[in-house]
């Protein structure tokens, strides 16, 4: 068959982007008009009167009044002059069908030529009206579709239209096709961003399907709009889009479609629909097209993207579709389009893929680990939990951090280390000789690993996490507070039932305004901290996860294991510390809890972030293990440091941390190298109170003006914490507040550490 063509009559006249003009009749004309223009520039010109203006997103549908019939009239606006052709409707070109109305924006003949013979042949489509978006300089489609529907007829077709414009159509936006469009891109932060490119942007004057609704679809039986990379879902007859249509009351039906993806494309193969098999595992669906019978639309009911005027179908009344997402953004140049994280095998993909297009997709690979390949235990049978964790120069807090996990019943330690000058690797080798921790170098030299993320790749070919029924990553700063039963894990296991991730959010301890070091436990020391309803700073609602070594996950991760298994992703049963299940949007990404996720009835993670003041100058000293490249400075202590309410919850686990202290230093050697830690993180505090700008930081943070705003967090909005402490005036600081007082700034360039 012929694929015919149509021109938009678009043109720029002046500011003006005009995109046609349609006869109406003898004296009434609809003038179609790009964004833009505001509808106060409108007025009465050469006997075109404007009497009525429908807007879609600022582009304008003005119905005239004309005084006579012509080939052509002034453009209605008042500072620009300009004479316009009249079109005239071809409603007789879809009369009594039901026709496929899309937009091309880069797809193929063949890929166009698949679309529309899996509509005719499923749907009952027989016609189609295609907007083809081509760049100057590329190939139209009609010619190339043409040349495809005559090498392979599609039974039914009655007839292909494709328009074109001289204009461009898109907005302000880089193109459609580049994958920083795809909704569910990853790493959109690390792409070059190309130029804005309106002539394949997402469309811009988006009255243009009105105005393709009035110069050719006026008689169509039905219309169903839909991008050529959109496929409606296979349904019975009776239950198809254009059976809906023709039965319902408005004569509109909601799409409603989710972005499919391909495993993967063969080399040096173009994508296709029959390749597009998975689905995201947390896709949430949502975008939205329509299927509208014209004849019972009203004049002032436009079609739209995502709906017609705004009018409300019977939400009884909907059809589904797929969009190819290899087909919109076939510029991706090998970039991901979804992460693979989260792709899943859909059962009626696979089907529609062979038995729809013919296709031989590239199916995914079955995932090894899980419940139905692994001996798998309910949570109350935990079997050995081990914590791997990363140090430097950590020596005086060992102990009590073995001893209090311990007495709440983790069995293994495996501790890396690097660059330790206070005697903390001899600490641990002396351990490891007891049997009480694994020890080992932190392996990030010569990689392009942060300690910690080289660490826990190490770790997971250590025979401690391949017998390990639970495990997870933390650090010696963080004391796992166990709140259900007696305060043990075994009891936190029970109350979780079956689940196999445990998130723990954090609750920030700050210095209780204790300056000074002493050796004695941390947890009988600093009882002040934040509030749990603690939004703010971003750092507050971290968390720590607690998981089933079952193979869910493909390695650790510093706040959770991290590479889903996507095919797996039924299997995992995450709760948060009060035992409530995680949404699984958390499942791939997740590493902070929100107010819908946070959690402490069974579990906190304390998090002594910044201890005393004078240990807290050894900390920023020796750096961070993971973002290394930050400072630990004034900002860092003003967000750590929270000192809003008391909890003294885990001190009910000191006796049996006492006891378990007392095992430890029993151990030959033991005692004297904690002594001897601990006199070199003495040593270290004078030398570094003595130095001018570490005694200056010393007196800031111990100074009146930081121990007052340790309290007042939950009255700063989230910039204060970006910008610092030294965005909050003084008399903000010092004067008395009234209940519900609030503070915040602008949006801050740069975060301040």
């Amino acid at each position: 068959m012929t694929v015919e063509t149509r021109a938009l009559s678009a043109r720029m006249a002046g500011d003006v982007p005009v995109l046609d003009v349609l006869a109406d009749g003898p004296d009434r004309l609809r003038l179609f008009l790009g964004a833009g223009v505001a509808p106060a520039r409108l007025a009465a010109r050469g006997g075109v009167v404007p009497t009525r203006v429908v807007s879609v997103n600022g582009s304008l549908m003005v119905i005239c009044a004309r005084d006579a019939g012509g080939p052509e009239v002034e453009l209605p606006v008042s500072d620009v002059a300009a004479v316009l052709p009249v079109t005239a409707p071809e409603p007789e070109l879809f009369a009594g069908m039901r026709v496929l109305m899309g937009v091309r924006n880069g797809q193929t003949a063949g890929q166009v030529h698949d679309w529309l013979r899996h509509h005719v042949d499923g749907q009952g489509a027989d016609a189609a009206l295609i907007l083809d978006r081509t760049r100057p300089g590329e190939t139209a489609l009609a010619a190339d579709l043409g040349d495809a529907l005559r090498d392979a007829p599609i039974a039914g077709l009655a007839r292909v239209v494709c328009v074109t414009s001289d204009l461009p159509l898109g907005a302000d936006e880089i193109s459609e096709r580049h994958p920083m469009q795809a909704p569910d891109a990853p790493g959109k932060d690390r792409m070059a961003r190309p130029e804005p490119d309106p002539w394949t942007a997402p469309l811009g004057h988006l009255i243009l399907l009105d105005q393709l609704r009035w110069r050719f679809l006026t008689a169509a039986r039905a219309v169903a709009f839909l991008d050529v990379t959109d496929v409606l879902a296979p349904m019975p007859i009776g239950r198809r889009a254009f059976d809906l249509v023709e039965g319902s009351e408005l004569g509109i039906v909601s799409l409603v479609g989710r972005r499919i993806y391909p495993w993967r494309v063969r080399k040096g193969q173009a994508a296709t629909f029959g390749d597009h098999i998975c689905d995201l595992f947390d896709n949430p669906g949502g975008n939205r097209r329509w299927v509208a019978d014209p004849a019972r639309v009203p004049e002032d009911a436009p079609f739209r993207l995502v709906r017609v005027g705004g009018l409300k179908p019977d939400p009884r009344d909907v059809a589904f579709f797929y969009r190819a997402m290899a087909l919109r953004c076939p510029e991706a140049d090998g970039l991901p389009l979804a992460p693979k994280t989260g792709l899943i095998l859909d059962d009626d993909l696979l089907k529609l893929a062979r038995d729809g297009f013919g296709a031989d997709p590239v199916l995914p690979p079955a995932s090894d680990g899980g419940a139905q390949s692994s001996a798998a235990m309910p949570a109350a049978v935990p079997g050995r939990t081990a914590i791997v964790t990363c140090m430097k120069n950590e020596g005086p807090f060992i102990l009590e951090w073995i001893a209090h996990h311990r007495a709440i019943g983790v069995d293994d330690f495996l501790v890396y280390t690097n660059d330790c000058t206070d005697g903390t690797d001899t600490l641990l080798d002396l351990l490891q000789a007891h049997g009480v921790v694994q020890h080992r170098e932190n392996p990030f030299r010569g990689t392009d690993l942060k300690p910690q993320h080289a660490a826990l790749q190490a770790a997971e070919a250590e025979p401690i996490m391949a017998r390990a029924g639970w495990a997870i990553c933390m650090d010696v700063d963080e004391f796992i507070n166990v709140h259900a039963g007696g305060g043990h894990l075994r009891d936190l296991y029970a109350a979780v039932g079956d689940a196999n991730m445990i998130s723990l959010t954090w609750r920030l301890f700050g210095n209780s305004d204790l300056h000074d070091f002493i050796d004695m436990p941390t947890p009988a020391r600093f009882t002040r901290c934040a509030p749990e309803m603690a939004r703010k700073p971003h750092q507050a609602w971290g968390f720590k996860t607690l998981f089933r070594n079952l193979g869910l996950y493909k390695k650790m991760g510093v706040h959770r294991p991290k590479g889903l298994k996507p095919d797996l992703w039924e299997e995992i049963s995450w709760v948060n510390g009060s035992g409530q299940e995680m949404p699984k949007e958390m499942l791939r990404n997740g590493w902070r809890s929100t107010v819908d996720t946070y959690g402490y009835a069974l579990a906190t993670l304390n998090h002594y972030a910044v201890r005393d003041a004078e240990s807290f100058l050894v900390k920023r000293d020796r750096g961070r293990v993971n973002h290394v490249e930050r400072d630990q400075g004034l900002a860092y202590w003003f967000r750590m440091n929270n000192n809003a309410e008391e909890d003294t919850s885990i001190q009910r686990m000191l006796p049996a941390l006492e006891a378990e202290l007392a095992k430890l230093r029993a151990l030959p050697g033991v005692a004297a190298q904690h002594d001897a830690c601990v006199a070199a993180h003495r040593t270290r505090i004078e030398t570094l109170k003595s130095g001018e700008a570490f005694g200056a930081f010393y007196a800031e943070i111990t100074g009146d003006r930081m121990q007052r705003l340790s309290r007042m967090h939950t009255s700063f909005g989230s910039n204060v914490f970006l910008a610092g402490p030294d965005c909050v005036p003084d008399e903000v600081v010092f004067e008395d507040q009234p209940e519900g007082f609030f503070f915040t700034v602008e949006t801050v360039d740069e975060t301040a550490h």
